[in-house]
């Protein structure tokens, strides 16, 4: 029981720390945190090599890598993609979904046959109902109702196990002890290592797809995203994993059902989540309470699931879409959700990766499938064309290098006339917009501004680098689509930059600020 507190404690403490707030260790948004499945295997190897020691040590020193990630995650902007983040959200649907399917059939053996078929339809109907028909008020109900619905049917089967719950204690407190702490570390502990930080970067992996998803679902309109939420959500998932090394226990992760409950609930404040990870803490010590939701039967369980799975699933293909499908892309999800799924289904080279490191690594599908996802996005990053880069004081006197940075480039390129001044007419309005935004600042600050270009095709990309302190450009261009056409002197550059640009994008980091501007040649006359 004391590993069930500490698991329960672990748990209602990283839960409470995203939704309390968007700094450094909260995301503002609704993540549940739990127990990670990703971790078993790794775990298990720990303990049977140097038993609850080495695993907390190993929890604790992995820990540290997602602090890491979390405060460099702006410079890994390239590798943790929205094409990445998306396909981990798929494969954790896929690698969930064969679960459910066995839970949705896991009833005692002398059960009646039709018990499970229609605890499990009643439960699906219900849900189902109120998810597409369901009114607001309703909806917000829909997973209680349809859970309590299911119970009913199952009940007269006896699904439900009344007596498990009528023995659970009312109060129970156990105090577990700390396993400690290897501080001079063997041989064993090195070789797994690397198997740690590699399930914890795939969960962080898996984090940064759950809070970009989860900022699309709880806004009422829709805006940029925010990586300082992703950061603070890594953090918050970094406190979580420490916690649980400190408790003996498996560390945590994110779960992704918290994106589908909030878009089927609507319930996307933050003081909720505040609410759901204290009554994480408090039902720790009141199995009665445990016991009730314990009891509910794997049918009702498994048919419940399958929807918010669903919904999950959809969202990582959303969240790969509004990100642009290309064939490289494409290839990158493709690939790496099928090879995540053979490896999950033990369909590829089962034989070969049967103990050992490799097992460890490869046995979990989720895992193996963002290692080839990171892999192939890290080469497309590092075989894409070379950069150029301009480092300049941010006011106006950028101007003029600017011009003359962004017309060497196009020469280099070959770009004709027209395309040359639609290029640099770009890149001197959001120049304009940066300037703007810095002004009325402290007199005293310096900021300085990185600009860098590379072609992709027939399309020019220009990175903006530096530090703003006001609202993101990309809702402000969002926006004027919704605004009168008055004139205004502070949104001249963006209706400009608007019509210059194919495409513009804005990422928000603590301490730094990327605009990302796309600018098309003019296509070439045919013959």
């Amino acid at each position: 029981r004391g590993g069930v507190c500490g698991a329960g404690g672990g748990r209602g403490r990283p839960t409470t720390l995203p939704a309390g707030g968007g700094g450094w260790g909260g995301a503002g948004h609704v993540l549940i945190m739990g127990t990670s499945g990703a971790f078993i295997a790794v775990c298990v190897a720990a303990l049977v090599e140097g038993g609850p020691t080495m695993m907390a040590s190993l929890i604790i020193v992995s820990s540290l890598f997602q602090f890491a990630l979390a405060s460099r995650l702006s410079l890994l902007r390239r590798i943790f993609t929205p094409v990445v983040s998306g396909t981990v959200i798929l494969l954790i649907a896929a690698t969930v979904m064969p679960i459910v399917f066995d839970t949705m059939m896991a009833v005692p053996e002398d059960t009646a046959t039709e018990a499970a078929p229609i605890a499990a339809a009643v439960t699906l109907v219900v849900v189902g109902a109120l998810v597409l028909r369901g009114p607001p008020a309703w909806r917000l109900w829909a997973p209680f109702i349809g859970i309590v619905a299911g119970c009913a049917a199952g009940a007269p089967f006896g699904l439900y196990d009344v007596g498990q719950v009528a023995d659970a204690a009312w109060v129970g407190v156990s105090v577990g002890t700390f396993p400690g702490i290897d501080v001079t570390p063997g041989i064993d502990f090195w070789a797994l290592l690397p198997a740690f930080v590699v399930v914890t970067i795939v969960g962080a992996v898996e984090t940064i797809g759950d809070s970009i998803a989860i900022q699309g679902v709880s806004r009422r309109r829709p805006r940029a995203t925010d990586f300082r939420v992703v950061q603070g959500a890594l953090n918050a998932d970094g406190v979580g994993n420490f916690l649980s090394g400190i408790l003996g226990t498996l560390p945590n992760t994110t779960y992704s059902s918290s994106v589908p409950i909030a878009e089927v609930t609507g319930i996307g404040a933050r003081r909720v989540g505040v609410v759901i990870g204290v009554t994480f803490i408090v039902v720790a010590f009141f199995p009665k309470v445990a016991a009730l939701v314990i009891a509910i039967p794997g049918p009702v369980a498994g048919a419940y699931l399958t929807v918010l799975i669903a919904l999950l699933f959809v969202q990582g293909m959303q969240l790969i879409v509004r990100d642009g499908l290309d064939h490289r892309k494409a290839a990158v999800v493709g690939v790496s959700f099928w090879v995540g799924t053979g490896f999950q289904n033990q369909w590829i080279f089962p034989d070969l990766i049967e103990g050992g490191f490799l097992e460890v690594l490869l046995g979990n599908g989720m895992t193996a499938g963002t290692i080839v996802a990171v892999i192939m996005v890290a080469f497309l990053e590092l075989t894409s064309s070379r950069r150029s880069q301009l480092n300049v004081a941010l006011d106006s006197k950028a101007h003029s290098a600017l011009e003359q940075f962004l017309r060497t480039f196009a020469a280099r390129a070959r770009w004709d006339d027209a395309s040359t001044e639609r290029l640099t007419s770009a890149g001197e309005e959001t120049l304009a917009i940066l300037v703007q935004e810095t002004e009325g600042g402290d007199e005293g600050t310096s900021r300085r501004l990185a600009v860098r270009a590379r072609m992709d095709g027939r399309k020019a990309e220009m990175e903006f680098v530096t530090v703003l302190e006001g609202e993101n450009m990309e809702d402000r261009l969002s926006y004027l689509r919704e605004l009168p056409a008055v004139p205004d002197e502070h949104e001249v550059s963006f209706r400009l930059l608007w019509h210059y640009a194919s495409d513009v994008g804005h990422q928000k980091y603590h301490g730094l600020d990327i605009v990302t501007v796309t600018v098309e040649a003019r296509p070439e006359p045919t013959r």
